[in-house]
């Protein structure tokens, strides 16, 4: 962050919000985190965009689902993050972030947030078959030692709905409060 938060500064989160089956229920966290007193802006990977309302998304956030990168020249078209909340994240956006590919506008910010300083938290949704995967864990660990804060995801059993009913929204919230309370983060 590159400003303090103050009374006149509402905070400003970006939900990145990947291909999950349970995508279509992001409207959960973004209602938490307005409730909290966020602004928020949603980046979907190019896949997410088919599992989420995008219409309804943006009504309720009153910004555009952001999905590509913009074109030079063109403005800014949502107020700089003061955090990132990743939900759900999958197992593909998780590994290609952790070894820095940037191959989408949602992984080019997530590369950045490490850079800027930006406080950013995950809420996992993978599979136990997926998480069993070597690559997994390394990216895990590599994002933990970026300073990357986890939720409390666990991975549900493969070709099952099972963890959609465990998925907590919420969790990235818990763990960014320090950042909406002017508290913690890196600013």
């Amino acid at each position: 962050m590159t400003e303090q938060l103050t009374e006149q500064h509402r905070p400003f989160l970006y939900v990145v919000v990947c291909a999950a089956g349970i995508a279509a229920d992001v409207d959960t966290l973004i209602g938490a985190a307005q409730d909290e007193g966020w602004g928020v802006g949603v980046i979907a990977t190019p896949t997410a965009l088919g599992f989420i309302d995008r219409e309804t998304v943006e009504a309720r956030t009153g910004h555009a689902v952001r999905s590509a990168w913009r074109t030079p020249g063109s403005p800014q078209p949502l107020p700089w993050a003061d955090a990132i909340a990743v939900a759900p994240a999958t197992f593909n956006t998780v590994n290609k972030w952790a070894a820095g590919i940037s191959d989408t506008l949602a992984l080019g910010i997530l590369c950045e947030a490490h850079g800027l300083g930006t406080p950013t938290a995950v809420q996992p949704y993978v599979n136990a078959a997926q998480a069993a995967h070597p690559a997994y864990g390394a990216s895990l660990e590599r994002l933990r030692s970026m300073g990357v804060l986890f939720g409390d995801a666990v991975p549900h059993r493969a070709r099952t709905d099972e963890g959609r009913a465990a998925y907590r929204w919420t969790a990235v919230l818990d763990l960014l409060r320090p950042v909406l309370t002017g508290t913690g983060g890196n600013g």
